[in-house]
């Protein structure tokens, strides 16, 4: 898989290359020199639209950097597209490092979203619930383990660090 995000042409629907380059994460220099205010990213933002530029500003004031994102800010997905909010049209070759394999908005997986959420929509690990158990049945059986955690580990904050 190739790691850009690609456009359809309009004007005769061959794909081009709209992005330079995954994702990744920041080296120290990179994020000190983003934070002392050395790092340009003026040119690498050239070419986009004040409504890009905006949420970009905002994400870079506000938010926490751990990865040099790519100069797309995406406002919807379906299947394998993703648009930004400029309704530039793209696929989606990176599908969140293989998170949303299955695309974006896959319908069957809305709906047992919904479904649950309109059930419980989370219940706390300090109460039991009627489907846990069962849910951990399955995963000991399908791979021969004798008990099961499922739980976020927490080490996914500290790429906010």
């Amino acid at each position: 898989v190739a790691p850009y995000l690609y456009s359809r042409n309009s004007n005769d629907g061959t794909m081009i290359r709209s992005a330079v380059r995954l994702s990744r994460p920041l080296s120290r220099v990179q994020r000190n020199a983003r934070s002392m205010g050395s790092y340009n990213i003026v040119e690498e933002r050239a070419h986009l639209s004040p409504k890009s530029l905006g949420a970009m500003a905002k994400e870079d004031k506000y938010g926490a950097t751990n990865y040099h994102p790519l100069p797309v800010v995406l406002a919807k997905g379906l299947g394998p597209k993703v648009w930004d909010v400029d309704g530039k049209e793209y696929f989606d070759f990176l599908s969140a490092y293989s998170a949303v394999n299955q695309g974006h908005c896959h319908p069957k997986i809305i709906k047992a979203m919904t479904d649950q959420s309109n059930t419980l929509t989370l219940s706390s690990r300090a109460f039991h619930n009627d489907v846990l158990g069962e849910y951990c049945e399955f995963i000991t059986d399908y791979f021969g383990y004798e008990r099961v955690l499922p739980m976020n580990t927490g080490v996914e904050g500290e790429h906010a660090l």
